[in-house]
Protein backbone atom coordinates (compact mmCIF):
# COMPACT_ATOMS: atom_id res chain seq x y z
CA UNK A 1 0.00 0.00 0.00
CA UNK A 2 3.11 2.52 1.01
CA UNK A 3 4.33 1.67 -2.95
CA UNK A 4 2.19 4.60 -4.98
CA UNK A 5 2.91 6.63 -1.67
CA UNK A 6 6.65 6.23 -2.48
CA UNK A 7 6.72 6.68 -5.86
CA UNK A 8 4.90 9.82 -5.87
CA UNK A 9 7.20 11.75 -3.03
CA UNK A 10 10.49 10.07 -5.26
CA UNK A 11 8.85 11.99 -8.61
CA UNK A 12 8.09 15.14 -6.31
CA UNK A 13 11.69 15.42 -4.72
CA UNK A 14 13.23 15.04 -8.10
CA UNK A 15 11.13 17.40 -9.81
CA UNK A 16 11.76 19.62 -6.81
CA UNK A 17 15.30 19.35 -7.07
CA UNK A 18 15.54 19.98 -10.80
CA UNK A 19 13.69 23.18 -10.41
CA UNK A 20 16.42 24.18 -7.30
CA UNK A 21 19.27 23.04 -9.37
CA UNK A 22 18.17 24.93 -12.34
CA UNK A 23 17.55 28.07 -9.63
CA UNK A 24 21.48 27.58 -8.47
CA UNK A 25 22.92 26.80 -11.60
CA UNK A 26 21.73 30.20 -13.24
CA UNK A 27 22.66 31.98 -10.92
CA UNK A 28 25.90 31.15 -10.53
CA UNK A 29 26.31 31.64 -14.20
CA UNK A 30 24.75 35.11 -13.61
CA UNK A 31 27.61 35.18 -11.22
CA UNK A 32 30.63 34.80 -13.39
CA UNK A 33 29.22 36.67 -16.23
CA UNK A 34 29.24 39.83 -13.91
CA UNK A 35 32.62 38.84 -12.56
CA UNK A 36 34.05 38.77 -15.85
CA UNK A 37 31.89 42.43 -16.87
CA UNK A 38 33.08 44.45 -13.98
CA UNK A 39 36.86 42.84 -14.32
CA UNK A 40 37.25 43.42 -17.70
CA UNK A 41 35.03 46.39 -17.84
CA UNK A 42 37.02 47.89 -14.77
CA UNK A 43 40.89 46.98 -16.60
CA UNK A 44 39.65 49.23 -19.53
CA UNK A 45 38.68 52.03 -17.94
CA UNK A 46 41.66 51.90 -15.84
CA UNK A 47 43.41 51.94 -19.14
CA UNK A 48 41.81 54.69 -20.31
CA UNK A 49 42.69 57.00 -17.25
CA UNK A 50 46.25 55.91 -17.76
CA UNK A 51 46.13 57.23 -21.29
CA UNK A 52 44.82 60.49 -20.89
CA UNK A 53 46.96 60.89 -17.80
CA UNK A 54 49.93 60.15 -19.80
CA UNK A 55 48.64 62.28 -22.39
CA UNK A 56 48.12 65.66 -20.46
CA UNK A 57 51.65 64.97 -19.19
CA UNK A 58 55.33 64.89 -20.29
CA UNK A 59 55.67 63.02 -23.38
CA UNK A 60 59.40 61.54 -21.95
CA UNK A 61 59.34 58.08 -21.43
CA UNK A 62 60.82 58.53 -17.76
CA UNK A 63 58.13 60.31 -17.33
CA UNK A 64 55.53 57.80 -18.02
CA UNK A 65 57.48 54.93 -16.36
CA UNK A 66 57.84 57.36 -13.06
CA UNK A 67 53.97 57.69 -13.50
CA UNK A 68 52.97 53.71 -13.51
CA UNK A 69 55.35 52.75 -10.89
CA UNK A 70 54.20 55.33 -8.44
CA UNK A 71 50.13 54.41 -9.31
CA UNK A 72 51.16 50.80 -9.30
CA UNK A 73 53.01 51.48 -5.28
CA UNK A 74 49.87 53.11 -4.17
CA UNK A 75 47.11 50.75 -5.76
CA UNK A 76 49.18 47.72 -4.29
CA UNK A 77 48.78 49.89 -1.00
CA UNK A 78 45.43 50.45 -1.19
CA UNK A 79 44.03 47.26 -2.85
CA UNK A 80 46.65 44.52 -2.66
CA UNK A 81 47.77 42.23 -5.50
CA UNK A 82 47.30 42.89 -9.53
CA UNK A 83 48.44 46.13 -9.92
CA UNK A 84 52.38 45.87 -10.70
CA UNK A 85 53.79 48.15 -13.35
CA UNK A 86 53.61 45.26 -15.86
CA UNK A 87 49.85 45.02 -15.41
CA UNK A 88 49.21 48.93 -15.61
CA UNK A 89 51.03 48.90 -18.81
CA UNK A 90 48.90 46.28 -20.42
CA UNK A 91 45.50 48.26 -18.70
CA UNK A 92 46.77 51.01 -20.96
CA UNK A 93 47.52 48.67 -24.24
CA UNK A 94 43.59 47.37 -23.77
CA UNK A 95 41.98 50.21 -23.82
CA UNK A 96 44.24 51.26 -26.82
CA UNK A 97 43.37 47.96 -28.68
CA UNK A 98 39.62 48.70 -27.95
CA UNK A 99 39.16 52.34 -27.47
CA UNK A 100 36.52 52.91 -30.01
CA UNK A 101 34.52 49.71 -28.10
CA UNK A 102 32.57 51.50 -25.54
CA UNK A 103 30.51 54.45 -25.00
CA UNK A 104 30.66 55.78 -21.16
CA UNK A 105 27.64 57.45 -19.83
CA UNK A 106 28.11 60.25 -17.03
CA UNK A 107 27.92 59.18 -13.68
CA UNK A 108 25.14 59.63 -11.45
CA UNK A 109 24.52 63.19 -11.03
CA UNK A 110 26.90 64.19 -13.43
CA UNK A 111 24.80 66.04 -16.13
CA UNK A 112 23.35 68.44 -14.08
CA UNK A 113 26.52 70.26 -12.74
CA UNK A 114 26.47 73.90 -14.57
CA UNK A 115 29.53 73.12 -16.95
CA UNK A 116 27.20 70.64 -18.64
CA UNK A 117 23.76 71.87 -18.70
CA UNK A 118 22.76 71.90 -22.64
CA UNK A 119 24.74 68.90 -24.00
CA UNK A 120 23.22 66.59 -25.86
CA UNK A 121 23.25 62.69 -25.42
CA UNK A 122 26.15 62.34 -27.71
CA UNK A 123 28.02 64.70 -26.89
CA UNK A 124 27.55 63.47 -22.62
CA UNK A 125 28.88 60.13 -23.72
CA UNK A 126 32.23 61.14 -24.89
CA UNK A 127 33.18 64.53 -22.93
CA UNK A 128 33.92 62.83 -19.70
CA UNK A 129 37.16 63.27 -18.58
CA UNK A 130 37.13 60.86 -15.47
CA UNK A 131 34.20 58.84 -15.42
CA UNK A 132 34.25 57.95 -11.62
CA UNK A 133 31.14 55.30 -10.98
CA UNK A 134 30.27 55.43 -14.54
CA UNK A 135 28.24 52.95 -16.45
CA UNK A 136 28.50 52.02 -20.00
CA UNK A 137 25.76 52.49 -22.30
CA UNK A 138 25.36 48.57 -23.02
CA UNK A 139 28.57 45.93 -21.81
CA UNK A 140 31.66 46.42 -24.78
CA UNK A 141 33.00 42.86 -24.07
CA UNK A 142 31.66 39.65 -24.05
CA UNK A 143 30.76 38.51 -20.51
CA UNK A 144 31.67 34.39 -21.23
CA UNK A 145 35.25 35.71 -21.90
CA UNK A 146 37.63 36.50 -19.05
CA UNK A 147 40.27 39.02 -18.72
CA UNK A 148 42.82 35.74 -19.21
CA UNK A 149 41.12 35.76 -22.44
CA UNK A 150 41.44 39.43 -23.49
CA UNK A 151 45.30 39.18 -22.44
CA UNK A 152 45.73 36.41 -25.35
CA UNK A 153 44.09 38.28 -27.71
CA UNK A 154 45.68 41.25 -27.66
CA UNK A 155 48.50 39.75 -28.31
CA UNK A 156 47.18 38.81 -32.19
CA UNK A 157 48.27 41.76 -34.52
CA UNK A 158 45.34 41.63 -37.23
CA UNK A 159 42.19 43.06 -36.18
CA UNK A 160 39.97 40.72 -38.28
CA UNK A 161 41.60 37.66 -36.29
CA UNK A 162 41.33 39.66 -32.57
CA UNK A 163 37.49 39.91 -33.56
CA UNK A 164 37.16 36.39 -34.82
CA UNK A 165 38.70 34.69 -31.77
CA UNK A 166 36.92 36.99 -29.22
CA UNK A 167 33.60 36.16 -31.17
CA UNK A 168 34.24 32.46 -31.35
CA UNK A 169 35.40 31.88 -27.75
CA UNK A 170 32.62 33.61 -26.55
CA UNK A 171 30.52 31.12 -28.77
CA UNK A 172 32.27 27.94 -27.95
CA UNK A 173 33.57 28.66 -24.52
CA UNK A 174 37.00 28.26 -25.63
CA UNK A 175 39.05 28.31 -21.75
CA UNK A 176 42.60 30.05 -22.02
CA UNK A 177 44.33 27.63 -22.81
CA UNK A 178 41.94 26.21 -25.83
CA UNK A 179 41.86 30.07 -27.05
CA UNK A 180 45.63 30.05 -26.87
CA UNK A 181 46.06 26.69 -28.67
CA UNK A 182 43.73 28.17 -31.63
CA UNK A 183 45.89 31.19 -31.88
CA UNK A 184 49.07 29.70 -31.69
CA UNK A 185 48.33 27.12 -34.14
CA UNK A 186 46.41 30.33 -36.38
CA UNK A 187 43.29 28.86 -36.35
CA UNK A 188 41.91 32.19 -38.12
CA UNK A 189 44.77 32.20 -41.36
CA UNK A 190 44.16 28.20 -41.75
CA UNK A 191 39.99 29.00 -42.35
CA UNK A 192 40.83 31.96 -44.13
CA UNK A 193 42.76 29.98 -46.87
CA UNK A 194 40.92 26.69 -46.28
CA UNK A 195 39.05 25.59 -49.04
CA UNK A 196 36.58 23.95 -46.50
CA UNK A 197 35.82 26.41 -44.17
CA UNK A 198 32.43 24.61 -42.77
CA UNK A 199 34.67 21.49 -41.39
CA UNK A 200 37.14 23.86 -39.82
CA UNK A 201 34.14 25.69 -38.43
CA UNK A 202 32.31 22.58 -36.99
CA UNK A 203 35.94 21.31 -35.74
CA UNK A 204 35.99 24.34 -33.40
CA UNK A 205 32.54 24.50 -32.12
CA UNK A 206 32.81 20.75 -31.12
CA UNK A 207 35.03 21.91 -28.31
CA UNK A 208 32.75 24.04 -26.76
CA UNK A 209 32.84 23.99 -23.39
CA UNK A 210 30.68 25.22 -19.77
CA UNK A 211 31.56 27.76 -18.20
CA UNK A 212 31.89 26.50 -14.47
CA UNK A 213 31.75 29.39 -11.24
CA UNK A 214 35.45 27.63 -10.03
CA UNK A 215 37.02 27.82 -13.20
CA UNK A 216 36.19 31.36 -13.29
CA UNK A 217 37.35 31.77 -9.43
CA UNK A 218 40.85 30.28 -10.47
CA UNK A 219 41.92 33.20 -12.84
CA UNK A 220 44.52 34.84 -11.02
CA UNK A 221 43.32 38.08 -12.35
CA UNK A 222 40.28 37.71 -10.54
CA UNK A 223 41.34 36.40 -7.41
CA UNK A 224 43.64 39.32 -7.73
CA UNK A 225 40.54 41.77 -8.49
CA UNK A 226 38.41 40.47 -5.75
CA UNK A 227 41.46 40.53 -3.22
CA UNK A 228 40.98 37.10 -2.62
CA UNK A 229 43.33 34.48 -1.10
CA UNK A 230 44.90 32.38 -3.86
CA UNK A 231 44.14 28.84 -2.02
CA UNK A 232 46.10 26.27 -3.03
CA UNK A 233 42.14 24.65 -2.93
CA UNK A 234 40.45 25.77 -5.67
CA UNK A 235 44.19 24.61 -8.23
CA UNK A 236 44.02 20.78 -7.52
CA UNK A 237 41.15 18.77 -6.90
CA UNK A 238 40.86 16.50 -3.90
CA UNK A 239 42.58 12.80 -4.96
CA UNK A 240 45.49 15.56 -6.47
CA UNK A 241 45.66 17.74 -2.69
CA UNK A 242 45.93 14.73 -1.04
CA UNK A 243 48.28 12.86 -3.19
CA UNK A 244 50.37 16.18 -2.91
CA UNK A 245 50.19 16.50 0.61
CA UNK A 246 51.32 12.78 0.78
CA UNK A 247 54.72 13.45 -1.46
CA UNK A 248 55.08 16.36 0.79
CA UNK A 249 55.16 14.45 3.73
CA UNK A 250 57.34 12.09 2.13
CA UNK A 251 60.13 13.78 1.06
CA UNK A 252 60.65 15.96 4.12
CA UNK A 253 60.38 12.61 6.39
CA UNK A 254 62.52 10.42 3.84
CA UNK A 255 64.16 12.45 1.69
CA UNK A 256 67.69 13.42 2.55
CA UNK A 257 68.07 17.11 3.03
CA UNK A 258 64.81 18.62 2.09
CA UNK A 259 63.28 21.87 3.35
CA UNK A 260 60.02 22.96 1.98
CA UNK A 261 59.27 26.12 0.42
CA UNK A 262 55.84 26.79 -0.79
CA UNK A 263 52.90 24.90 -2.06
CA UNK A 264 50.73 26.16 -5.87
CA UNK A 265 53.94 28.39 -6.50
CA UNK A 266 53.11 30.75 -8.61
CA UNK A 267 55.67 31.59 -11.75
CA UNK A 268 54.88 34.83 -13.79
CA UNK A 269 56.41 34.68 -17.49
CA UNK A 270 55.63 37.72 -19.53
CA UNK A 271 52.03 38.40 -18.65
CA UNK A 272 51.14 34.28 -18.33
CA UNK A 273 50.43 32.55 -14.49
CA UNK A 274 52.15 29.05 -14.02
CA UNK A 275 51.29 26.76 -10.60
CA UNK A 276 54.06 24.57 -9.41
CA UNK A 277 52.48 22.13 -7.22
CA UNK A 278 55.62 21.70 -4.28
CA UNK A 279 59.08 23.46 -4.39
CA UNK A 280 61.48 22.79 -1.69
CA UNK A 281 65.28 23.67 -1.31
CA UNK A 282 67.72 20.59 -0.68
CA UNK A 283 70.84 22.15 1.56
CA UNK A 284 72.99 19.01 1.06
CA UNK A 285 72.63 19.48 -2.83
CA UNK A 286 72.13 23.35 -2.69
CA UNK A 287 69.29 23.44 -5.48
CA UNK A 288 65.69 24.16 -5.47
CA UNK A 289 63.71 21.01 -6.49
CA UNK A 290 60.35 21.52 -8.09
CA UNK A 291 57.10 18.79 -7.94
CA UNK A 292 54.45 18.71 -10.28
CA UNK A 293 51.93 16.26 -10.43
CA UNK A 294 49.84 15.07 -12.90
CA UNK A 295 46.56 12.73 -13.19
CA UNK A 296 46.50 10.74 -15.98
CA UNK A 297 49.37 9.86 -18.60
CA UNK A 298 52.60 11.14 -18.74
CA UNK A 299 53.39 12.70 -21.69
CA UNK A 300 56.50 14.71 -23.72
CA UNK A 301 54.58 17.94 -23.15
CA UNK A 302 54.65 17.28 -19.12
CA UNK A 303 58.34 17.01 -19.66
CA UNK A 304 58.66 19.84 -21.59
CA UNK A 305 56.39 21.93 -19.34
CA UNK A 306 58.31 21.36 -16.15
CA UNK A 307 61.60 21.72 -17.90
CA UNK A 308 60.20 25.57 -18.84
CA UNK A 309 59.24 25.78 -15.20
CA UNK A 310 63.06 25.03 -14.58
CA UNK A 311 64.12 27.53 -16.76
CA UNK A 312 62.47 30.56 -15.03
CA UNK A 313 62.60 29.25 -11.56
CA UNK A 314 66.35 29.41 -12.26
CA UNK A 315 66.21 32.75 -13.95
CA UNK A 316 63.99 34.18 -11.40
CA UNK A 317 65.02 32.32 -8.32
CA UNK A 318 68.81 31.20 -8.14
CA UNK A 319 71.45 32.81 -6.63
CA UNK A 320 75.30 32.52 -6.60
CA UNK A 321 76.48 29.49 -5.22
CA UNK A 322 73.27 27.53 -6.24
CA UNK A 323 73.51 24.46 -8.22
CA UNK A 324 70.70 24.25 -10.96
CA UNK A 325 67.63 23.26 -10.39
CA UNK A 326 66.03 20.14 -10.40
CA UNK A 327 62.41 19.13 -11.45
CA UNK A 328 60.36 16.23 -10.73
CA UNK A 329 56.92 15.20 -13.04
CA UNK A 330 54.74 12.89 -10.79
CA UNK A 331 51.92 11.02 -12.99
CA UNK A 332 48.97 8.97 -10.77
CA UNK A 333 47.15 6.79 -13.03
CA UNK A 334 44.34 4.25 -12.57
CA UNK A 335 46.37 1.17 -11.73
CA UNK A 336 49.87 2.64 -12.07
CA UNK A 337 51.99 5.42 -11.57
CA UNK A 338 55.35 7.40 -13.17
CA UNK A 339 57.80 9.69 -11.69
CA UNK A 340 60.27 11.46 -13.87
CA UNK A 341 63.06 13.79 -13.01
CA UNK A 342 63.97 16.75 -15.56
CA UNK A 343 67.20 17.31 -15.92
CA UNK A 344 68.30 20.59 -18.35
CA UNK A 345 70.92 19.62 -20.93
CA UNK A 346 74.20 20.11 -19.35
CA UNK A 347 73.17 19.13 -16.21
CA UNK A 348 73.04 15.50 -16.57
CA UNK A 349 76.48 14.52 -15.61
CA UNK A 350 76.16 16.52 -12.48
CA UNK A 351 72.56 15.12 -11.74
CA UNK A 352 74.46 11.44 -12.09
CA UNK A 353 77.53 12.14 -9.87
CA UNK A 354 75.93 14.10 -7.03
CA UNK A 355 72.14 14.19 -7.08
CA UNK A 356 71.17 10.56 -6.98
CA UNK A 357 73.23 10.02 -4.03
CA UNK A 358 70.65 12.03 -2.14
CA UNK A 359 67.30 11.62 -4.10
CA UNK A 360 64.68 9.30 -3.90
CA UNK A 361 64.32 7.15 -7.05
CA UNK A 362 61.97 7.16 -9.44
CA UNK A 363 60.92 3.87 -8.27
CA UNK A 364 60.51 4.45 -4.85
CA UNK A 365 58.68 7.46 -5.85
CA UNK A 366 56.53 5.80 -8.27
CA UNK A 367 55.43 3.09 -5.53
CA UNK A 368 54.75 5.95 -3.11
CA UNK A 369 52.37 7.43 -5.25
CA UNK A 370 50.72 4.08 -5.84
CA UNK A 371 50.43 3.30 -2.33
CA UNK A 372 49.18 6.35 -1.07
CA UNK A 373 46.25 6.65 -3.97
CA UNK A 374 45.42 3.24 -2.94
CA UNK A 375 44.67 4.44 0.24
CA UNK A 376 43.08 7.59 -0.89
CA UNK A 377 40.77 5.71 -3.17
CA UNK A 378 40.06 2.98 -0.10
CA UNK A 379 38.98 6.10 2.18
CA UNK A 380 36.73 7.60 -0.55
CA UNK A 381 34.81 3.89 -1.08
CA UNK A 382 34.41 3.58 2.37
CA UNK A 383 33.39 6.88 2.86
CA UNK A 384 30.43 6.54 -0.35
CA UNK A 385 29.58 3.03 1.72
CA UNK A 386 29.02 4.65 5.06
CA UNK A 387 26.90 7.35 3.51
CA UNK A 388 24.89 4.38 1.27
CA UNK A 389 24.30 2.86 5.08
CA UNK A 390 22.97 6.22 6.54
CA UNK A 391 20.94 6.87 3.82
CA UNK A 392 18.82 2.83 3.69
CA UNK A 393 19.08 3.00 7.42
Amino acid sequence: MNAPVTTAINLSADNLFTRVTTILDTSRERVVRKVNQETVAAYWMIGREIVQALQEGDEKAEYGRQLIEQLSWQLTERFGRGYAPLNLWLFRRFFLTYQDRAAILYPLGKELLPENKGLTREQSLTSIAHPLGAQFVKPPFHSQLSWSHYRAIMRVDNPEARAYYERESAACGWSKRDLERQISTQFYERIMSSKDKPKLLTSSHQTRQTLRPIDILKDPMVLEFLDLPDSAALHESDLEQAIVSDIQRFLLELGKGFSFIGRQQRLRFDDQDFYVDLVFYNYLLKCFVLVDLKIGELTHQDIGQMDGYVRMYDAQNKVEGDNPTLGLVLCSQKNAAVARYSVLQGSQQLFASKYLMILPTEEQLSREIERQRALIEDRFSARAEQQAEQFDS
